[in-house]
């Protein structure tokens, strides 16, 4: 059953075009993601989905009687309402019953408006509605329902809205950029909640494990032509690559016929016949084809970096609270060469905070923070995106500097050849910054942070709005660069490519040193919590088999006896042991087959200190 159907659509801002000549249809239960550089169309195209634009020619079709909601990057929310009002704004009678159910919750001594709500939840049946409802909000860290949306943040807004979509349950659902504003564990909960397969989707995504385990089509924009391919992420980049080597053997073809046509055209004189018109227009669409150019754009950079000395960056003991919240606690870590190290944590639990207080724009609650003598910060934020709008693409790298300093032969770099590889590439230079989308501005900015020549590379969510190209050759760049990388970002892919180990925010102040990426973390997670519960499942056996069965014997035998004792030191042998190998894992973090022996010894040990502490535990029953 198709839900949507596009015929013909074309859009373009004056000499600008967009897309011409998309059609493409989405059927019930298929998820689809659009694909495409930034600039390209993505945002726009999704507004003529949802209606808020007109396409120039074509039309836009959804199947009769469906709901269609759309999450734009920033949506319209009435600043005075709280949230729970605002993603129980749609009119039907459950989320009005449980609008008055919470009112009434807040004054139970008016107790025949506590019974009407009660009662009216009770005939709507929407106590599995108020369960759903809560569980969204829970999930995307949503808890102060009250508070009124004036005083959220962008994030916080964008997630409201999210909320309520999901919550409102259409039939098809049209979202962009969905992750941005969330941290890791929301946007893993998202990924489960979308793969349902009741769930009709399209969606604008840069998160490529999204488009890995969520998406069953791409729909990729390149050029102004849509291009449609079955199959998840892997799937689109084997048949990309299909339909590049056509299209490069199409061109061989093309430039082999162009150099016959063009020894013809030379040859012809001034007045031409019909025949030979119709000749010359088919060569100009040779040319087109034979001019093709197909190379994927790269981002080259062999920028000379600042030398870097022995010193680098060091922490002790460092902290960092706010009058309700302790944020860092006791902090120690030396950065050494070349490391690249992602940061990982929920929103708000201090992963800016501590890049603003490395760079010194903020300052800790206690502790030291000292900084090499040759240490340069390339500080990329959230907060440094305030290019002047007046000014054109070019002057604002040239503001910077107009060369920089590049390794091997070939001189210095220039402004505009920096561009080039990042993108930018012949009028788009001369292009003014309010004519930038939001990702061409994020790709400037990182740009002007990479002219100042950096050997220390700081990065606040580098990924935000970045088109799949832009991110597969920032991260190529970054894998190569010889300096440090110290990374917050929500893309998953990105960290799992980039780091080399991670800081991990845990709470109450807490950053755990991990070494691996974040894939490897969550699954050291899984298995900790898995180890955590047999460790309190066996405990409460323990305890409830001392409870339900009388004492056989009040004392140990003389065997038992000596059997306790030698536990005890047992036991703290093996917690000694455990540290110790702790501590080599940590030193370990780049040899990848050390890591994996001792894991295995790990594991061992820690599976034999349990068992005797189990034993200790049932011999300590008799012990007087």
């Amino acid at each position: 059953m198709n839900y949507l159907s596009v015929e013909n659509i074309a859009k373009a801002y004056g000499a600008r075009k967009l897309f011409e000549g998309v059609s493409f249809g989405l059927a019930e239960g298929e998820k689809a993601a659009l694909v495409a550089r930034n600039g390209s169309g993505k945002t726009t195209l999704l507004r003529l989905l949802a209606g808020i634009e007109a396409p120039d020619t074509g039309r836009v079709t959804f199947r009769k009687g469906i709901r269609v909601e759309f999450l734009s990057q920033e949506p319209d929310l009435d600043p005075e309402r709280s949230i729970i009002e605002s993603v129980l704004a749609a009119e039907n009678p459950m989320s009005k019953a449980l609008i008055q159910y919470e009112e009434a919750l807040e004054n139970m001594e008016d107790t025949e408006a506590y019974q009407r709500a009660f009662d009216a939840m009770d005939r709507l049946k929407a106590w599995d509605f108020e369960g759903q409802v809560r569980t969204v909000l829970g999930k995307l860290g949503l808890h102060q329902v009250k508070q009124k949306i004036k005083s959220l943040s962008g994030g916080q807004k964008k997630r409201v809205a999210l909320a309520k979509i999901l919550i409102s349950s259409p039939d098809l659902l049209i979202l962009d950029e969905p992750t941005n504003h969330l941290d890791l564990d929301m946007i893993e909960w998202l990924e489960t909640f979308l793969s349902q397969k009741s769930i009709t989707l399209l969606m604008v995504t840069h998160d490529r494990y999204f488009l890995e385990s969520v998406c069953d089509t791409i729909l990729e924009l390149e050029d102004a032509k849509l291009y449609r391919h079955p199959g998840n992420y892997s799937k689109f980049l084997e048949r990309k690559a299909e339909r590049q080597e056509v299209e490069a053997t199409n061109v061989d073809k093309a430039r082999n016929l162009m150099r016959k046509e063009l020894e013809w055209i030379r040859r012809q004189p001034k007045a031409r016949g019909t025949k030979s018109k119709a000749r010359i227009d088919a060569f100009d669409d040779i040319k087109k084809e034979a001019t093709k150019d197909l190379r994927e754009d790269q981002l080259q950079l062999n920028i000379k970096m600042t030398r870097l000395g022995s010193k680098i960056l060091e922490v002790h003991k460092l902290k960092k609270s706010y009058v309700d919240k302790q944020l860092i606690e006791n902090f120690n870590y030396v950065f050494k060469k070349g490391e690249k190290i992602g940061i990982a944590g929920a929103n708000g639990s201090g992963k800016s905070t501590l890049l603003r207080m490395l760079t010194g724009l903020e300052e800790p609650s206690g502790g030291k923070i000292i900084i090499g003598e040759t240490v340069q910060f390339g500080f990329y934020t959230q907060t440094g995106l305030e290019l002047k709008e007046d000014k054109r693409v070019i002057d604002v790298v040239k503001d910077i500097a107009e060369y920089i300093p590049r390794e091997g032969k070939g001189g210095d770099l220039s402004a505009t050849q920096l561009l080039d590889r990042f993108l930018f590439d012949g009028d788009k230079q001369y292009t003014y910054v309010s004519k930038l989308s939001g990702g061409e501005r994020r790709r400037l900015f990182l740009c002007t942070v990479l002219m100042a020549n950096p050997n220390f590379l700081i990065l606040d969510e580098p990924t935000n709005d970045l088109d799949i190209l832009t991110l597969n050759v920032l991260e190529d760049f970054l894998m190569q660069f010889p300096g440090c990388v110290l990374v917050v970002t929500h893309d998953r892919y990105f960290m799992d490519k980039i780091c080399d180990h991670l800081f991990a925010f845990e709470g109450e102040g807490q950053i755990k040193d991990f070494p691996g990426n974040y894939s490897e973390y969550r699954v050291a997670q899984v298995e900790e919590a898995a180890q955590r519960k047999l460790r309190n499942e066996s405990m409460v056996k323990t305890k409830a088999k001392a409870v339900e069965k009388p004492k056989e014997k009040t004392k140990l035998t003389y065997a038992e006896r000596l059997e306790f004792e030698a536990l005890e030191a047992e036991i703290e042998d093996l917690e000694t042991r455990r540290e110790t190998l702790a501590s080599q894992l940590e030193a370990a973090a780049t040899d990848a087959d050390k890591i994996m022996e001792l894991s295995s010894q790990l594991e061992a040990i820690q599976s034999e200190l349990e068992e005797k502490e189990m034993r200790w535990l049932e011999l300590s029953e008799y012990a007087e």
